[in-house]
């Protein structure tokens, strides 16, 4: 990727992830609610990751190995699925699965590959 396209898309999709959370929230009525942090780079660079090096292992909690994709969908699904069901309240889910949905946007757009193609490889 480089590091200039690599700043490029970290401070792109987070910045974009961020405001999409900003602009749903204010639209539902939740006022109140404080957005920081990069986790929505955060998880678009994990899906990034996934994306350049789909036959790579993660050791989560350094013992149990999970191929990158298959922890990208595992933080996916536990991120909709909290949204979903209310989990971890004072976390901004909206905002990490903005990350990967911006990050999905940016491959398609930028490098013209489909993630889910890539991640699909073996």
């Amino acid at each position: 990727m480089g590091s200039r396209e690599f700043l490029l898309f970290y401070f792109l999709t987070g910045t974009l992830a961020g405001i999409f959370s900003f602009f749903v929230y204010v639209a539902s009525d939740q006022l109140f609610v404080f957005l920081m942090g990069a986790s929505g780079a955060v998880f678009a660079v994990s899906l990034a990751y996934a994306v350049f090096f789909p036959d790579s292992t993660i050791y989560i909690w350094g013992i149990l190995p999970v191929r990158a994709p298959i922890m990208v969908l595992g933080m996916t699904a536990i991120g909709l699925f909290s949204m979903v069901f209310g989990i971890n309240r004072g976390v901004a889910h909206l905002t990490h699965l903005a990350g990967f949905g911006f990050a999905w946007l940016y491959f398609l757009v930028r490098f013209r590959v489909n993630p889910w193609q890539r991640l699909r490889m073996r």
